[in-house]
């Protein structure tokens, strides 16, 4: 699921929060009282022992701007690249490799607490390399790696989540193709866009579950 701005889901988490228990750090029946910490109620629900990263590009018809570059798919014509994994992005010029954004990609997961003690990142080709394995090995993460040269579908990992959400979010013609100028109108446009997804499939959910005035007829 993509990432949510937090001007939702601060007024989300606080509604929910006062629904749960009341649960130690560290559980109560540990002899020493001091082992890994619990992960927290915040990441309910996320699989984060399997993540994805990869990149998209796009145009940028209008210009330069302060993340876009030259596209090497696009006859050299500026174009904006995202590297993201489904809980976050970095912006940055079309003609930026993948590999090097995999760590400032990587450091969005520090905002999300305690992680599981086995972390293993699916990659595409484009990551395989010595550096890649070090910056995975220097954050105690596994990779998964497809290797040059060798064809390797979508589905032969868990890449798809990430090609996903790319593909939800070009969906949206306003990211599809980049007019903005600005970095932090364009994070703009991306969280707007990914609340709107997240909101319709929460709805497509609870359609299956729950009764509601409103509700659609059939499913959305």
């Amino acid at each position: 699921m993509p990432v949510l701005p937090s001007w939702l889901t601060e007024p989300l988490w606080d509604q929910f929060a006062v629904l749960l228990p009341v649960r130690p750090v560290y559980h109560p029946d540990h002899p020493l009282g001091c082992h890994r910490r619990r992960i927290s109620d915040r990441i309910v629900g996320l699989v984060l022992d399997r993540i994805a990263v990869d990149g998209s590009i796009i145009k940028a018809p209008g210009g330069g701007g302060e993340a876009a570059g030259r596209s090497p798919v696009d006859r050299g014509k500026q174009g904006l690249k995202r590297s993201g994994i489904p809980l976050g992005r970095v912006l940055a010029g079309a003609n930026r490799h993948d590999s090097p954004l995999l760590a400032p990609t990587l450091d969005l997961l520090e905002g999300l607490g305690p992680l599981p003690d086995d972390v293993t990142v699916h990659l595409d080709a484009g990551y395989d390399s010595d550096k890649t394995r070090a910056v995975l090995a220097g954050r105690g993460l596994h990779g998964r790696i497809a290797h040059k040269g060798e064809k390797a579908p979508v589905q032969a990992g868990q890449r798809w989540h990430v090609e996903r959400t790319h593909a939800w979010q070009n969906a949206f013609q306003r990211l599809a193709r980049c007019y903005e100028r600005r970095a932090v109108v364009i994070d703009a446009f991306f969280d707007l866009a990914d609340t709107v997804i997240t909101v319709r499939s929460v709805i497509r959910r609870a359609w299956m579950t729950h009764r509601w005035d409103g509700r659609p007829h059939r499913r959305p």
